[in-house]
């Protein structure tokens, strides 16, 4: 498996180093002048085809940069760039997308190691207008990603893709749609929720003020939210299917 990774993790010799040993392969992000991103877009999605058609799978994120506030959707921008190489080969885009054998992927965490600090972040950006990170910062937040405490955790694995979609809008929906069905609900999501449930217990009750004592009072709401978000999304996806 090749991993996708973006230029901005590559700030540290250690960081390069872990991504090479992981079968890393770069996203462009730092490219601003247009025909460089273009290039570089182009580039990118010919490396995934070429990837996947000499038996390599590749693990690319839905979006740019971490869903602070757990709401996990697609970005139709990355479904684009994949699609630049079935353009090149002017394949019709539902073709070009059964080609690719995409399987969305959900990993869910019980607790999120970096909950405290993408709540903060969400509070200065709604308070101040902005959040200034440090150089090293999201390097640290992958670090602690990795070593921080989770509890329990659960990779699940959708289907493939093999239906006639033909839109990068209803494809990001379809992605969704499966993410949020697979990931798992662990008690503090139905505790942030407002849901009553029998799972909820006096550790998970626990833990939560143990983490909302941790935060300014303003910052509280935002990792509440981060926690109860994939519920509210998963009961919208019901609703919208019913």
């Amino acid at each position: 498996m090749r991993i996708a990774i973006g230029d901005n993790l590559l700030r540290k010799p250690c960081a390069t180093e872990l991504m090479k040993l992981n079968k890393s392969f770069i996203v462009k992000r730092s490219a601003k002048a247009p025909r460089e991103m273009m290039k570089a877009l182009g580039l990118l999605s010919s490396y995934i085809k070429h990837s996947l058609e000499t038996s390599n799978s590749i693990w690319i994120a839905q979006k740019e940069g971490r869903a602070k506030d757990g709401n996990d959707f697609t970005d139709p921008a990355i479904i684009k760039m994949i699609q630049l190489e079935g353009r090149k080969r002017k394949m019709a885009f539902s073709e070009y997308v059964k080609s690719l054998k995409i399987v969305p992927v959900a990993i869910s965490y019980e607790y999120d190691p970096c909950d405290l600090a993408k709540a903060n972040e969400l509070y200065q950006k709604a308070t101040h207008g902005e959040y200034q990170k440090s150089e090293f910062e999201d390097i640290e937040s992958i670090v602690k990603g990795i070593t921080g405490y989770k509890g329990r955790i659960q990779v699940s694995f959708g289907d493939v893709i093999e239906n006639d979609i033909e839109t990068p809008d209803a494809l990001a929906e379809e992605i969704d749609r499966q993410i949020h069905a697979n990931y798992k609900l662990f008690p503090i999501n139905l505790l942030a929720a407002g849901i009553d449930d029998a799972s909820i217990d006096a550790k998970t009750r626990e833990e939560l003020e143990k983490k909302l004592s941790g935060l300014e009072e303003g910052a509280r709401q935002y990792l509440i939210d981060g926690y109860a978000n994939p519920v509210h999304n998963l009961s919208k996806d019901k609703q919208e299917a019913a």
